[in-house]
């Protein structure tokens, strides 16, 4: 089972504000645990949206605007994706993720991932496993 830890943006991380050494010394010290224990599948922060897009999608056409975008509660800052065996084990390692505040109030989400045998049987289902084996195999 993956699940993805989400942590919110800030007005901080929005503005370019860099994490402090001591934060990112807190985060390393989780994401290597993570990798001992052979449950980390990736891991990264997300520059502000002033560096990104969105594409709106209404009454069959396609909008896309440039960042920034001003609601930051709503945004998205880094994620951790994580590969465990049990739920159980997933909020385990989520309870254990550091303050990425900087020890200021936040949030941070987790939630799991679909995995294709989520999805059921369909020839489109089928084509992700392919897309799946060739990314697996080097291919």
């Amino acid at each position: 089972m993956r699940y993805m830890i989400l942590i919110k943006a800030t007005g901080d991380s929005e503005a370019g504000v860099m994490p402090t050494a001591d934060a990112i010394s807190k985060m390393v010290d989780y994401h290597e645990d993570l990798a001992k224990a052979g449950a980390l599948v990736d891991a990264n922060g997300l520059m502000a949206t002033s560096h990104g897009w969105r594409q709106k999608f209404e009454g069959g056409k396609r909008v896309v605007t440039d960042g920034p975008f001003t609601e930051s509660k709503e945004l998205i800052a880094g994620y951790t994706i994580i590969e465990v065996a049990t739920p159980d084990e997933a909020l385990d390692w989520f309870k254990r993720f550091p303050n990425p505040y900087y020890g200021a109030d936040g949030e941070i989400e987790m939630r799991r991932v679909f995995e294709l045998d989520d999805l059921g049987d369909s020839e489109g289902v089928e084509r992700f496993r392919k897309l799946e084996d060739q990314r697996n195999s080097g291919g």
